[in-house]
Protein backbone atom coordinates (compact mmCIF):
# COMPACT_ATOMS: atom_id res chain seq x y z
CA UNK A 1 0.00 0.00 0.00
CA UNK A 2 1.41 3.27 -1.12
CA UNK A 3 0.51 6.24 1.57
CA UNK A 4 0.51 9.61 1.06
CA UNK A 5 1.04 12.20 4.57
CA UNK A 6 -0.38 15.73 4.13
CA UNK A 7 1.09 17.74 7.18
CA UNK A 8 4.92 17.38 9.04
CA UNK A 9 3.79 19.42 12.23
CA UNK A 10 4.01 18.67 15.86
CA UNK A 11 1.61 15.67 15.26
CA UNK A 12 1.68 14.94 11.57
CA UNK A 13 5.81 14.73 11.79
CA UNK A 14 6.18 12.56 14.20
CA UNK A 15 2.78 10.07 13.10
CA UNK A 16 4.33 10.07 9.19
CA UNK A 17 7.83 9.35 11.18
CA UNK A 18 6.34 6.23 12.34
CA UNK A 19 5.15 4.92 8.93
CA UNK A 20 8.69 5.75 7.43
CA UNK A 21 10.62 4.04 10.24
CA UNK A 22 8.58 0.84 9.95
CA UNK A 23 9.22 0.98 6.30
CA UNK A 24 6.19 1.17 4.82
CA UNK A 25 6.19 3.40 1.24
CA UNK A 26 5.61 6.81 2.27
CA UNK A 27 5.36 10.43 0.30
CA UNK A 28 5.60 13.33 2.32
CA UNK A 29 3.95 17.47 1.78
CA UNK A 30 4.21 19.86 3.90
CA UNK A 31 4.68 24.11 3.28
CA UNK A 32 7.83 24.25 5.31
CA UNK A 33 10.42 22.19 2.70
CA UNK A 34 12.83 21.77 5.52
CA UNK A 35 10.49 19.16 7.33
CA UNK A 36 9.53 17.32 3.75
CA UNK A 37 13.30 17.48 3.17
CA UNK A 38 13.92 16.16 6.65
CA UNK A 39 11.28 12.99 6.00
CA UNK A 40 13.44 12.65 2.72
CA UNK A 41 15.93 11.75 4.36
CA UNK A 42 14.65 9.52 6.57
CA UNK A 43 13.16 7.22 3.38
CA UNK A 44 10.11 9.05 2.10
CA UNK A 45 9.56 10.48 -1.17
CA UNK A 46 7.93 13.89 -1.50
CA UNK A 47 4.94 14.98 -3.93
CA UNK A 48 4.16 18.02 -6.12
CA UNK A 49 0.43 19.08 -4.88
CA UNK A 50 -2.40 17.04 -2.80
CA UNK A 51 -3.40 16.17 -6.29
CA UNK A 52 -0.38 14.31 -7.45
CA UNK A 53 0.19 12.52 -4.32
CA UNK A 54 -3.55 11.01 -4.53
CA UNK A 55 -3.06 10.18 -7.63
CA UNK A 56 0.19 8.36 -7.06
CA UNK A 57 -1.04 6.52 -3.43
CA UNK A 58 -3.38 4.36 -2.55
CA UNK A 59 -4.10 6.41 0.95
CA UNK A 60 -3.47 10.09 1.67
CA UNK A 61 -3.48 11.69 5.26
CA UNK A 62 -4.03 14.97 6.02
CA UNK A 63 -3.14 15.92 9.50
CA UNK A 64 -3.40 19.80 9.73
CA UNK A 65 -3.45 22.56 12.17
CA UNK A 66 -7.21 24.22 11.13
CA UNK A 67 -10.58 22.60 9.60
CA UNK A 68 -10.20 25.52 6.62
CA UNK A 69 -6.62 24.23 6.47
CA UNK A 70 -7.88 20.76 5.80
CA UNK A 71 -10.78 21.99 3.27
CA UNK A 72 -8.31 24.12 1.14
CA UNK A 73 -6.14 20.59 0.90
CA UNK A 74 -9.28 18.38 -0.31
CA UNK A 75 -11.32 20.73 -2.16
CA UNK A 76 -8.91 23.60 -3.71
CA UNK A 77 -7.28 23.77 -6.82
CA UNK A 78 -4.85 20.65 -7.80
CA UNK A 79 -6.73 19.44 -4.30
CA UNK A 80 -7.20 15.68 -2.97
CA UNK A 81 -10.24 15.53 -4.29
CA UNK A 82 -9.25 15.97 -8.07
CA UNK A 83 -8.09 12.25 -8.32
CA UNK A 84 -9.77 10.62 -5.58
CA UNK A 85 -12.02 7.51 -7.39
CA UNK A 86 -12.67 4.05 -6.51
CA UNK A 87 -10.08 2.02 -4.78
CA UNK A 88 -8.78 5.34 -2.70
CA UNK A 89 -9.22 6.85 0.68
CA UNK A 90 -8.41 9.96 2.07
CA UNK A 91 -7.86 9.97 5.84
CA UNK A 92 -8.13 12.97 8.11
CA UNK A 93 -5.85 12.71 11.40
CA UNK A 94 -6.31 16.43 11.78
CA UNK A 95 -8.82 17.66 15.04
CA UNK A 96 -11.89 18.74 13.22
CA UNK A 97 -15.44 19.75 13.72
CA UNK A 98 -17.22 16.66 12.98
CA UNK A 99 -20.04 18.58 10.82
CA UNK A 100 -17.13 19.61 8.01
CA UNK A 101 -15.58 16.11 8.23
CA UNK A 102 -18.73 14.97 7.27
CA UNK A 103 -19.02 17.38 4.34
CA UNK A 104 -16.23 16.56 2.92
CA UNK A 105 -15.89 13.13 3.34
CA UNK A 106 -19.97 13.14 1.27
CA UNK A 107 -17.56 14.90 -1.63
CA UNK A 108 -14.91 12.18 -1.59
CA UNK A 109 -17.45 9.47 -1.74
CA UNK A 110 -19.43 10.60 -4.12
CA UNK A 111 -16.18 10.47 -6.25
CA UNK A 112 -15.91 6.84 -5.73
CA UNK A 113 -13.00 6.68 -2.92
CA UNK A 114 -13.75 5.98 1.05
CA UNK A 115 -13.13 8.83 4.21
CA UNK A 116 -11.73 8.07 7.58
CA UNK A 117 -11.91 10.84 10.46
CA UNK A 118 -8.85 9.64 12.32
CA UNK A 119 -8.10 12.11 14.97
CA UNK A 120 -5.13 10.94 17.55
CA UNK A 121 -4.99 11.47 21.22
CA UNK A 122 -2.25 11.15 24.06
CA UNK A 123 -0.06 14.03 23.49
CA UNK A 124 2.58 14.69 21.06
CA UNK A 125 5.60 12.61 22.85
CA UNK A 126 3.53 9.28 22.44
CA UNK A 127 2.78 10.19 18.44
CA UNK A 128 6.71 10.16 18.49
CA UNK A 129 6.74 6.30 19.56
CA UNK A 130 3.74 5.20 17.73
CA UNK A 131 2.27 4.58 21.31
CA UNK A 132 -0.87 7.09 20.93
CA UNK A 133 -4.18 6.33 20.85
CA UNK A 134 -6.56 6.31 17.27
CA UNK A 135 -10.25 7.09 16.98
CA UNK A 136 -11.13 5.83 13.67
CA UNK A 137 -14.78 6.90 12.22
CA UNK A 138 -15.93 5.22 8.74
CA UNK A 139 -18.22 1.89 7.18
CA UNK A 140 -16.59 -1.42 9.05
CA UNK A 141 -14.81 -3.12 5.72
CA UNK A 142 -12.64 0.87 5.01
CA UNK A 143 -11.83 0.61 8.95
CA UNK A 144 -10.32 -3.23 8.20
CA UNK A 145 -8.66 -1.68 5.21
CA UNK A 146 -6.42 1.24 7.31
CA UNK A 147 -6.11 -0.55 10.38
CA UNK A 148 -2.17 -1.98 9.96
CA UNK A 149 -1.41 1.64 9.01
CA UNK A 150 -3.64 2.71 11.96
CA UNK A 151 -1.78 0.18 14.30
CA UNK A 152 1.35 1.19 13.24
CA UNK A 153 0.86 4.75 13.95
CA UNK A 154 -0.96 3.94 17.36
CA UNK A 155 -1.14 1.99 20.40
CA UNK A 156 -4.69 1.46 20.61
CA UNK A 157 -7.28 1.93 18.02
CA UNK A 158 -10.94 2.46 18.48
CA UNK A 159 -13.87 2.41 15.21
CA UNK A 160 -16.57 4.73 16.77
CA UNK A 161 -18.84 4.38 14.48
CA UNK A 162 -19.94 6.45 11.13
CA UNK A 163 -17.94 8.83 9.46
CA UNK A 164 -17.48 11.94 11.77
CA UNK A 165 -18.17 10.12 15.62
CA UNK A 166 -14.08 10.36 15.53
CA UNK A 167 -14.06 13.61 15.35
CA UNK A 168 -16.94 14.18 17.93
CA UNK A 169 -15.24 11.85 20.57
CA UNK A 170 -11.97 13.60 19.87
CA UNK A 171 -12.87 17.18 20.77
CA UNK A 172 -14.97 15.84 23.67
CA UNK A 173 -11.78 14.01 25.13
CA UNK A 174 -10.20 17.55 24.46
CA UNK A 175 -12.19 19.49 26.46
CA UNK A 176 -11.80 17.01 29.24
CA UNK A 177 -8.15 17.60 29.47
CA UNK A 178 -8.03 21.39 28.76
CA UNK A 179 -10.54 21.41 32.14
CA UNK A 180 -8.26 19.02 34.15
CA UNK A 181 -5.41 21.10 32.90
CA UNK A 182 -7.15 24.80 34.40
CA UNK A 183 -7.99 22.76 37.93
CA UNK A 184 -4.58 21.36 38.15
CA UNK A 185 -3.45 24.75 37.60
CA UNK A 186 -5.47 25.84 40.47
CA UNK A 187 -4.97 23.13 42.63
CA UNK A 188 -1.08 23.60 42.23
CA UNK A 189 -1.02 27.21 42.77
CA UNK A 190 -3.38 26.66 45.89
CA UNK A 191 -0.87 24.30 47.30
CA UNK A 192 1.85 26.67 46.93
CA UNK A 193 -0.12 29.35 48.25
CA UNK A 194 -0.96 26.63 51.71
CA UNK A 195 2.59 26.51 51.92
CA UNK A 196 2.65 22.91 50.88
CA UNK A 197 5.80 21.20 48.69
CA UNK A 198 5.01 20.93 45.13
CA UNK A 199 7.03 17.87 44.76
CA UNK A 200 4.79 16.04 47.26
CA UNK A 201 1.45 17.92 46.11
CA UNK A 202 2.16 16.28 42.87
CA UNK A 203 2.80 12.72 44.18
CA UNK A 204 -0.49 13.08 45.90
CA UNK A 205 -2.34 13.81 43.05
CA UNK A 206 -0.48 11.37 40.96
CA UNK A 207 -1.55 8.82 43.57
CA UNK A 208 -5.11 9.60 44.33
CA UNK A 209 -8.22 10.08 42.78
CA UNK A 210 -7.86 13.34 41.85
CA UNK A 211 -5.27 12.49 39.39
CA UNK A 212 -5.59 12.67 35.32
CA UNK A 213 -3.46 12.23 32.07
CA UNK A 214 -3.37 16.18 32.51
CA UNK A 215 -2.01 15.74 35.50
CA UNK A 216 0.80 13.40 34.64
CA UNK A 217 2.11 14.88 32.21
CA UNK A 218 1.52 18.40 31.94
CA UNK A 219 1.60 19.43 35.65
CA UNK A 220 5.46 18.31 35.77
CA UNK A 221 6.68 20.62 32.57
CA UNK A 222 4.17 23.13 34.48
CA UNK A 223 6.46 22.41 37.54
CA UNK A 224 9.81 22.48 35.62
CA UNK A 225 8.92 26.14 34.31
CA UNK A 226 9.32 25.22 30.72
CA UNK A 227 5.53 24.95 30.48
CA UNK A 228 6.82 23.20 26.80
CA UNK A 229 3.96 20.31 25.89
CA UNK A 230 4.12 21.27 22.44
CA UNK A 231 0.54 22.13 21.77
CA UNK A 232 -0.83 26.03 21.52
CA UNK A 233 -3.36 28.34 23.15
CA UNK A 234 -5.10 29.05 19.55
CA UNK A 235 -4.97 24.91 19.37
CA UNK A 236 -6.58 24.60 22.02
CA UNK A 237 -9.32 27.52 21.88
CA UNK A 238 -10.08 25.74 18.80
CA UNK A 239 -10.85 22.26 20.05
CA UNK A 240 -13.08 23.36 22.77
CA UNK A 241 -14.38 25.34 20.34
CA UNK A 242 -15.53 22.99 18.26
CA UNK A 243 -16.96 20.88 21.56
CA UNK A 244 -19.37 24.26 22.41
CA UNK A 245 -20.19 23.81 18.83
CA UNK A 246 -21.25 20.63 19.10
CA UNK A 247 -23.18 21.16 22.51
CA UNK A 248 -24.96 24.01 20.88
CA UNK A 249 -26.17 22.50 17.95
CA UNK A 250 -27.83 19.23 20.04
CA UNK A 251 -29.46 22.06 22.24
CA UNK A 252 -27.22 21.63 25.19
CA UNK A 253 -26.54 24.38 27.60
CA UNK A 254 -22.93 24.40 29.64
CA UNK A 255 -21.50 25.89 32.64
CA UNK A 256 -17.83 25.16 32.38
CA UNK A 257 -16.86 24.98 29.03
CA UNK A 258 -17.46 29.12 27.81
CA UNK A 259 -15.70 29.66 31.06
CA UNK A 260 -12.84 27.49 29.69
CA UNK A 261 -12.83 29.54 26.34
CA UNK A 262 -13.03 32.82 28.30
CA UNK A 263 -9.81 31.77 30.57
CA UNK A 264 -8.39 30.50 27.14
CA UNK A 265 -8.96 33.91 25.13
CA UNK A 266 -7.38 35.93 28.17
CA UNK A 267 -4.41 33.62 27.95
CA UNK A 268 -4.14 34.39 24.07
CA UNK A 269 -4.29 38.43 24.99
CA UNK A 270 -1.84 37.92 27.79
CA UNK A 271 0.86 35.32 25.77
CA UNK A 272 -0.07 35.69 22.43
CA UNK A 273 -1.79 33.14 20.24
CA UNK A 274 0.99 30.64 19.93
CA UNK A 275 2.62 30.63 23.38
CA UNK A 276 2.46 27.18 25.03
CA UNK A 277 -0.85 25.86 26.25
CA UNK A 278 0.49 25.47 29.80
CA UNK A 279 1.39 28.77 30.09
CA UNK A 280 -1.61 29.37 31.21
CA UNK A 281 -0.41 28.86 34.79
CA UNK A 282 1.19 32.05 34.57
CA UNK A 283 -2.09 33.97 35.15
CA UNK A 284 -2.55 32.36 38.61
CA UNK A 285 1.16 33.47 39.04
CA UNK A 286 0.75 37.10 37.96
CA UNK A 287 -2.53 37.30 40.00
CA UNK A 288 -1.11 35.85 43.04
CA UNK A 289 2.73 36.80 43.31
CA UNK A 290 3.35 32.85 43.33
CA UNK A 291 5.93 31.04 41.28
CA UNK A 292 4.20 27.62 40.18
CA UNK A 293 8.14 25.79 40.52
CA UNK A 294 9.57 22.71 41.66
CA UNK A 295 13.01 21.01 41.37
CA UNK A 296 13.24 17.31 39.75
CA UNK A 297 10.59 17.61 36.87
CA UNK A 298 11.40 17.50 33.22
CA UNK A 299 11.44 20.15 30.39
CA UNK A 300 10.09 18.45 27.92
CA UNK A 301 7.78 15.26 27.77
CA UNK A 302 9.46 11.22 26.58
CA UNK A 303 7.47 8.50 26.16
CA UNK A 304 9.48 6.07 27.97
CA UNK A 305 7.27 2.87 27.41
CA UNK A 306 8.76 1.13 24.00
CA UNK A 307 7.10 0.95 20.58
CA UNK A 308 4.68 -1.88 20.20
CA UNK A 309 2.23 -3.12 17.80
CA UNK A 310 -1.43 -1.42 18.16
CA UNK A 311 -4.79 -2.87 18.84
CA UNK A 312 -8.16 -2.51 17.82
CA UNK A 313 -9.99 -1.39 21.23
CA UNK A 314 -13.12 -3.18 21.12
CA UNK A 315 -15.83 -1.45 23.36
CA UNK A 316 -17.50 -3.90 25.97
CA UNK A 317 -21.52 -3.69 25.24
CA UNK A 318 -22.02 -6.78 27.31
Amino acid sequence: MKIGFIGLGNVGGKLSGSLIRNGLDVTVRDLDATLVAAAVAKGAKSASSPRAMMDACDVVITCLPHPSISAAVVEGDDGVLEACGPGKIWLEMSTTDEAEIKRLGAKVIAKGAAAVDCPVSGGCHRADTGNISIFAGCDRDTFEQVLPLLTTMGRRVLHTGALGTASMLKVMTNYLATANLITVCEALTVSKAAGMDLATTYEAIKISSGTSFAHETESQVILNGSRCVDFTMDLVLKDIGLFQEIADRNGVGLEISPMLIDIFKDGMERFGQRAQSDRIIERLEEATGLSIRADGFPAELVDEEPEEPGYEVVPNRA
